[in-house]
């Protein structure tokens, strides 16, 4: 367990030491006690590819009052999708550093480090791209960012999905619509394809209101590795209670499980996992 420092005059050390790039190993698995609540995230390789890992995961304290939490998933296919999500990480750090704890520089800042990734992505002219969610935790309060089909959710104790983003893809927009359902969702042929990503001219943020964090509520952030081998219910069931550090275990797990193909009845989509939650403090 590591301890996130509660200091303005340590935000330069803690930025170094708290940011995390994982996924060198085939698994790795990080817990941290902030001042504003636990953290914990999981990165893992898909078994079932021989390339790097291309999901990245980070967590930036701006300061002992703001959070900045961040996944990114490298495009399959595509050059250096490894690199990809490393950049748009990196960019949000560089872009937060010695940020003032003011809700609006620390939105802007944010949004400057994405449009900072987009940039130096197109500039390498490799076609490489990324998906990417960011929140941005103060004042017990969540605002998140995203482009494509990595997700961010706020789960209440007792089950309930307070805030979620949708996707950037035509399944996830179906979905949303009311058109398709989870488990249709899961098997469609077009389940993959991505209408928004870091590394195109036509990159769009969608940006959420704040939303208030009560207490016992969780934070996901996670790519599709999570999302397309577990279900709706099963990853509420896992994160609305207990410590944070067993429940994203418990998530890799069940993942790793399905992406073996062990429940046929089940979703089985091998594919790189990264995985953060944030439960606020004293609950």
């Amino acid at each position: 367990m590591t301890e996130i420092p509660n200091s303005a005059a340590t935000t330069r050390e803690a930025l170094e030491a708290a940011q995390l790039y994982v996924g060198d190993a085939d698994i790795e698995i990080h817990s941290f006690e902030s001042p504003l609540g636990s953290l914990a995230v999981a990165v893992a390789v898909s078994s079932e590819k021989s390339t790097q890992n291309e999901d990245s995961a980070a967590i930036v304290p701006v300061n002992g009052d703001c959070l900045v939490l961040a996944v990114a998933d490298g495009v399959g296919g595509l050059p250096t999708g490894r690199k990809a999500s490393n950049t748009a990480g990196e960019k949000i750090r560089e872009a937060l550093r010695d940020v003032e704890d003011e809700d609006a520089r620390v939105r802007t800042a944010i949004l400057d480090g994405i449009e900072a990734a987009n940039r130096a992505l197109l500039e390498m002219g490799t076609g490489t791209a990324t998906t990417l969610t960011v929140a941005d935790i103060r004042d017990n309060q969540i605002r998140t960012y995203h482009v494509g089909d990595s997700a961010a959710w706020l789960v209440g104790q007792r089950g309930v999905i307070k805030l979620q983003t949708t996707p950037h893809s035509p399944v996830g927009f179906a979905v949303e619509a009311g058109l398709i359902d989870e488990n249709e969702a899961l098997n469609h042929e077009e389940l993959h394809e991505i209408s928004n990503v870091v590394g195109s001219n036509d990159m769009r943020i969608e940006i959420g209101p704040r939303f208030p964090i009560a207490a016992r509520d969780t934070v996901l952030l996670a790519s599709d590795g999570l999302f397309d081998n577990v279900l709706q219910d099963e990853i509420i069931e896992i994160i609305r209670k207990g410590p944070v550090a067993e429940a994203v275990e418990t998530l890799w797990d069940l993942a790793r499980r399905r992406m073996l193909g062990e429940d046929d009845s089940k979703p089985s989509k091998p594919d790189d996992f990264s995985a953060i939650l944030f439960r606020p403090v004293g609950h």
